[in-house]
């Protein structure tokens, strides 16, 4: 017996160590690029969900480009992932998007947003459609004709609840904001629905969202899922009533999607609610880190804010009326604000960047990349660049007097990577 669970024993230990190998070592037709893949299974999730209160690059990212170079491997959720921060190898995924890579999430992100779907093939047409539609809605042409005096209306009601309160939790507030103006426009969710209440899922949900994926109750995970429920049976209630009446009017996103049914394939009543959710999630997310952050940088820069003052101040002065709504003149006329938006946006970094996964064996500066290795470009690790952003870690709003049109794009709301900052 004792001879039996020896032999076992050694077995068992002999096919573990033959797996640690394989999982550190995977079948390449080539050279992988450096880096570590980590524990198996767990990989190196542990070590990238450490939380950093400063504003650098994240030390997860930092640490390993300066060990391995702008270029390197890892594992995120048990997935072998080649993470990048070179501007070429940034563009050479863009120029082969379609035919090399194709769009892939993180695990939970793909559950969640139901991307691991029998319509996932046919997703840069799915992703061109959001895009046009997302534009029409809230573009240039839209923030100009509609949504500006909106905009306008409920910063101010916001800013008025301030008022008398000792303290105030400006992620919350402005995150409130942020959801009730998204759902008005996106579906006609008004106030008297409790936005409140639906921030607070948004809220609960973004904290599980990066969590290691175990649906076990207790985890942050398993609470993100059951968040994500809540959130997309609000929103699945009110799809439904627009179906069961469809003779009722309505100017908004959902309303545009619904027409769009017959000559769009992939809308269903599924997608359309994971898309509104999406799209809710987006509005939130981003405008109140950005509010957020943007108010701390001035406050902890007198210089930002006097000049920020000023330039607002002109602007009423030049009114016949000081409490008069903006106009598209007035708001076209605060470059300095501009430039306060995009240095905390690039601060911020509220994107984590492009997402693909390799369709084949991909070749690329003495490197192979396998067959369906997740690849993600940092958004903040070109953001953090000191090669392009000249002492990329203080606020300095500035920077964006010079070449502007070189780094920021405008219509698309996106910063620009790999344009040197000029003199």
């Amino acid at each position: 017996m004792w001879i039996i669970g020896t032999f076992v024993s050694g077995v068992a230990i002999a096919w573990l160590a033959h797996w640690v190998y394989k999982w550190k070592n995977p079948k390449c037709g080539g050279v992988l690029p450096p880096g570590s893949l980590g524990l198996p299974l767990i990989g190196e999730t542990l070590q990238l969900m450490v939380p950093s209160y400063s504003m650098d690059l994240n030390p997860f990212l930092k640490k390993r480009i300066q060990r391995y170079g702008k270029t390197f491997r890892t594992s995120v959720a048990g997935r072998a992932v080649v993470v990048s921060a070179d501007p070429g190898f940034r563009h050479f995924v863009v120029q082969q998007d379609g035919r090399l890579f194709d769009s892939w999430s993180l695990d939970t992100f793909a559950k969640i947003f139901a991307q691991e779907s029998e319509g996932s093939t046919n997703i840069p047409n799915v992703h061109k459609y959001i895009r046009s539609t997302v534009l029409k809605h809230f573009g240039v042409e839209g923030l100009r004709e509609k949504l500006l005096p909106l905009m306008e209306e409920v910063s101010r009601v916001t800013i008025k609840s301030w008022l008398g309160q000792e303290s105030i939790d400006v992620k919350y507030a402005t995150g409130t904001m942020a959801i009730g103006f998204g759902a008005k426009q996106l579906l006609s969710y008004g106030p008297k629905q409790s936005s409140e209440k639906f921030f607070d899922l948004f809220f609960a949900f973004i904290r599980g969202l990066m969590s290691i994926p175990l649906n076990i109750p207790g985890t942050l995970h398993y609470k993100c899922l059951k968040d994500h429920k809540k959130a997309l049976s609000i929103i699945r209630e009110i799809v439904k009533e627009r179906f069961s009446s469809p003779e009722t009017p309505y100017n908004d996103y959902l309303s545009h999607i619904m027409a769009d049914m017959g000559k769009e394939k992939f809308l269903t009543e599924d997608s359309m609610v994971q898309l509104i959710f999406t799209l809710l999630w987006v509005s939130f997310d981003s405008l109140s880190t950005a509010l957020t952050l943007a108010l701390m940088f001035l406050e902890e820069n007198p210089k930002a804010l006097q000049e920020i003052t000023d330039e607002h101040d002109a602007i009423i002065q030049q009114r016949e009326l000081t409490d008069s709504s903006i106009t598209w003149k007035e708001y076209k006329s605060m470059p300095f604000t501009l430039h306060v938006i995009h240095e905390s946006l690039r601060l911020g970094s509220l994107s984590p960047g492009m997402l693909r996964r390799t369709k084949r064996d991909v070749e690329w500066n003495g490197f192979t990349i396998p067959a369906g290795w997740g690849v993600w470009i940092s958004t903040t690790a070109f953001h953090f660049d000191p090669e392009t952003y000249r002492d990329p870690t203080t606020f300095n709003p500035w920077r964006w007097k010079v070449e502007f049109e070189k780094n920021f794009d405008l219509h698309m709301g996106n910063l620009k990577f790999g344009t040197n900052e000029q003199d």
